[in-house]
């Protein structure tokens, strides 16, 4: 019998509630499961991988795991193999078994691979990755972990539950440079005494051109012959096929994507969450919303978090700025824009049109920094107190290893990753609920005890989202 809307929001609520505050397991049979054994992988060997997700940012995950020289490609899946933006993958890894849907995959050659890498639409993370740990695989998926507070939730415990399997979420920032100087600074009580962190991305993104008046979804198109839209689809209720939905587009749209704070947030803020033990926020406050509707995300928004005290921290309010016509304010000294490190090339605006690159600027009683995203360092402004500090600023030490690599070792028991579930996850959760401000377009209160929204009924069932279309509820029971 289908699960109803109502009823399927009652469960994971109480479910949510009852992990909050009890420690008990999401969904209750998981309690009873015992953890899945990880996958071996040798030291010293080859991990072998299964890629879903080949064109576009998949092609590009692909060679860089390739540059490691520490995989074996033994499956490709893609819905859309006959496409000209899957060729490349294709050509490299000829011998490599084809599939087009993910679960077919894993049915006929899930015996074949160790770990799997995933760069699909944001929406699809969910299912393919509790999918994979179910399996008994390592995962790798790209940013963010999932596209619900709920969904990220499940993948946590089921992460949680399988200590002998690795994940990594694809923020690749926390592997360079950015992450071992934020670190080594907040030992070193140079960062300290944080109050404030302004975070903003006002590059052009991939975006459509659809009036923010819009009173319903775009009618659909002719759909691309080679393309498994059904699959694509996977656990989103059933929308016909259209140009704006697909390569990238996706991102712009609630039922999809999570804007552009869920694409470059993590890569911003990734640091400054973790080291400074930010958690979940208990007020987030859409301040700003440039073309606000149901369908898409805001043209431009200005987001506030508010954290509060840890320890012997204090309360840190975090304001994320979006949009070309959205700047943040500056402080006096700011300088010039930092040129962000290791950002991988894309086939959009690269900047070109950008009048600040992305970035944060972080307050603190005593100094104030500013950095960029990615790997980008930190610098102490105004230029002046930089240089009066300069020589006693500690060494920071070298990365021993980049992200792809660092998920390699692990997989082999060499290292432990730097972006698993468990730390990335929260900070997924902290998208998750700034989407829902954003979607909403109002203040929300959180209780981060109880993980509820506390002001407003149907925001605190939106952190479930949606049920999963027919066919695909299956993936909410394999916590």
């Amino acid at each position: 019998m289908a699960t109803t809307r109502r009823e399927f929001l009652k469960n994971v609520s109480l479910a949510s509630v009852g992990m909050a505050i009890g420690g008990v397991d999401m969904i209750a049979s998981a309690a009873d499961k015992p953890a899945a054994a990880g996958a071996s992988s040798p030291k010293g060997g080859k991990v072998k991988i299964a890629y879903i997700g080949i064109g576009n940012r998949g092609e590009q995950i692909i060679n860089d795991f390739a540059k490691t020289g520490m995989v074996d490609v033994v499956a490709l899946c893609d819905v859309d193999l006959g496409a000209k933006h899957t060729q490349k993958v294709l050509s490299m890894y000829p011998n490599a078994k084809r599939f087009k849907d993910f679960r077919k995959m894993f049915d006929e050659a899930g015996n074949t691979f160790d770990a799997v890498a995933i760069a699909t639409p944001d929406f699809s993370h969910f299912p393919i990755s509790m999918l994979a740990l179910s399996e008994g695989k390592h995962v790798y998926v790209e940013k963010p972990l999932a596209r619900t507070f709920y969904e990220a939730e499940l993948l946590m415990q089921a992460a949680k539950n399988r200590p002998g399997q690795v994940t990594q979420v694809g923020n690749q920032g926390h592997s360079e440079a950015n992450y071992f100087q934020f670190k080594t600074w907040l030992e070193a009580g140079i960062i300290k005494d944080v109050t404030a962190i302004t975070a903003h991305m006002n590059e052009p993104r991939r975006w459509h051109k659809w009036d923010s008046n819009m009173d319903r979804f775009p009618a659909g198109r002719q759909l691309p012959p080679d393309l498994d839209w059904d699959t694509w689809l996977g656990t989103v209720n059933h929308h016909d096929y259209h140009d704006d939905f697909h390569m990238g587009q996706w991102r712009c749209w609630y039922d999809f994507g999570m804007g552009a704070l869920g694409d470059w947030g993590a890569h911003i803020l990734d640091t400054a969450h973790e080291f400074l033990e930010l958690g979940l926020p208990y007020e987030i406050n859409m301040l700003y919303a440039n073309g606000h509707n149901d369908y898409f995300f805001p043209y431009s928004s200005t987001i506030l978090f508010r954290f509060p005290a840890r320890k012997s921290m204090p309360p840190v309010d975090v304001t994320w700025y979006d949009g070309l016509d959205n700047l943040p304010p500056l402080p006096a000294g700011y300088g010039g824009a930092v040129a962000a490190a290791d950002v991988p090339s894309t086939n959009f605006a690269d900047g070109a049109n950008a009048k600040l690159s992305p970035g944060k600027i972080i307050y603190s009683k005593d100094l104030i920094f500013k950095g960029g995203s990615h790997g980008s360092t930190l610098k102490i402004i105004p230029e002046d107190k930089a240089k009066e500090m300069a020589g006693s600023l500690p060494e920071i030490p070298k990365s021993p290893s980049n992200h792809f690599e660092n998920f390699l070792l692990a997989c082999q028991g060499i290292e432990k990753t730097r972006s698993p579930f468990e730390i990335n996850g929260v900070l997924s959760q902290v998208f998750c609920l700034g989407v829902l401000a954003q979607r909403l377009n109002t203040q929300l209160f959180f209780d981060p005890r109880t993980k509820q929204i506390t002001n407003n009924a149907f925001a605190n069932a939106m952190l479930t989202g949606v049920p999963p279309r027919k066919g695909w509820d299956q993936y909410y029971k394999m916590v």
